[in-house]
C-alpha cells in the first residue's frame, strides 16, 4: 500500500493547526504520531490539555512513557520517528512538524507535512518535498487560506 503524503503549506500557526488534526484524529479512531523538535514539542504536550476545554486529547510524550501505555494511547509526541519504533503495526499517521522528512516514510499509512509561514520552514518543507519525490510518493497540497487542494505535478 502505498505512502500518502499531504503538504499544508503557509500555516500560520502550525502549534493549533496540529492540535486541530490531533483532535480530529481522535475522534476518527485514528493513530498518530506527531513529530516536532524538542522546544515545539513541549508547547504541543501543553497545548493539546487546555486548547479546547470541552476535549481531552489523549497524548504521551515518547519515549519517557511505558510502552504498555504507548500501546493504548492514540497520539504519540516524540522528536524523531526512530522513537516510535515501539509500534511496528505501520496504523500510524505521521504529523511532522520537525524540518527533516521520516528516514523511513513507508513505517506510516498517511505523512501530514506542516508548513509554516516563515523563510526557514518554507525552505526546510521544500526539502521535504523533494526527499518524497526522490522516492516516487505521490503528494497532495493543500495551501493555507486557499480552499481545496491540488495534486502536485506528476502524482498520482
Amino acid at each position: 500500500m502505498a505512502v500518502e503524503v499531504e503538504f499544508h503549506t503557509g500555516v500560520a500557526d502550525p502549534l493549533r493547526f496540529a492540535c486541530r488534526l490531533s483532535r480530529k484524529a481522535m475522534r476518527r479512531g485514528a493513530r498518530l504520531v506527531c513529530t516536532a523538535p524538542a522546544p515545539l514539542l513541549q508547547e504541543l504536550d501543553r497545548a493539546l490539555w487546555v486548547f479546547d476545554e470541552r476535549d481531552f486529547v489523549p497524548h504521551v510524550r515518547l519515549p519517557a512513557t511505558s510502552p504498555d501505555v504507548a500501546a493504548r494511547t492514540p497520539i504519540w509526541l516524540c522528536e524523531r520517528v526512530d522513537a516510535a519504533a515501539l509500534d511496528r503495526r505501520h496504523d500510524r499517521v505521521l504529523v511532522n512538524l520537525g524540518a527533516e522528512a521520516p528516514a523511513e516514510p513507508q513505517r506510516f499509512v498517511r505523512i501530514i507535512e506542516v508548513v509554516g509561514t516563515d523563510a526557514d520552514a518554507a525552505a526546510a518543507g521544500r526539502a521535504r518535498w523533494r526527499a518524497y519525490r526522490a522516492l516516487g510518493l505521490g503528494i497532495r497540497h493543500h495551501a493555507a487560506g486557499q480552499g481545496g487542494s491540488r495534486e502536485a505535478p506528476g502524482s498520482g
